[in-house]
């Protein structure tokens, strides 16, 4: 295979433009044909991931070293499942409501899956699978929303720069200095890539 061979991030996380069903949110909602979405496309939205080994992550050096270099000085723990989380059938519903954060939310698979869905730049619902090893950063501003999938659990470890606000501010909160940041660095920066020069 060489060293063409494909991204091993892609066996831990994988991404999908969504239909517009309103079957149950826990279902893949593929469109009709598959639409995927590739890292470097969801990178372009600002969404960064890595694959970690999720077995070993008190001694993973690449998780350290990740750490370090984003200042991730925070680190907790969550369960998502009818059996361990308070609340569930409320805190789910929560959860699927779209909305943003004023920081990074950092989310490392390190059990189970789940899907993060993320807006991009014509406000299409993309859906990103992120499985046990995956690591992701949605950044701040961005709108988003987070569900199971019919597995129903994951166990994530989640990250923070210094003390953790998990303040979620549902759509529509475009007035937020983070929204406007985000907006700036990568949905007019996107625009103003793709324009073509036609007077050439």
């Amino acid at each position: 295979m060489g060293s063409l061979s494909k991204d091993d991030r892609e066996e831990v996380i994988q991404a999908w433009y969504m239909d517009d069903s309103d079957e149950d949110q826990r279902l893949p909602h593929h469109r009709n044909p598959k639409e995927f979405v590739s890292l470097e496309k969801l990178a372009e939205l600002g969404v960064l991931s890595w694959r970690l080994d999720a077995d070993n992550y008190e001694t993973d050096e690449k998780l350290k070293q990740i750490r370090e270099s984003r200042g991730y000085s925070y680190i907790d723990f969550c369960e998502v499942c009818p059996e361990k989380l308070p609340n569930y059938e409320e805190k789910i519903k929560n959860f699927f409501e779209e909305h943003l954060h004023t920081d990074e939310e950092i989310r490392y698979c390190v059990a189970g899956t789940g899907y993060f869905d993320v807006r991009d730049h014509n406000d299409g619902w993309i859906r990103v699978w992120v499985k046990k090893g995956g690591m992701i950063v949605l950044p701040a501003g961005i709108y988003h929303r987070f569900t199971l999938d019919s597995d129903n659990y994951i166990k994530a470890m989640r990250l923070f720069v210094g003390d953790p606000v998990w303040t979620p501010f549902n759509r529509p909160h475009d007035h937020l200095p983070a929204r406007k940041e985000y907006l700036e660095s990568f949905v007019q920066k996107a625009a103003a890539n793709n324009t073509v020069d036609t007077t050439a």
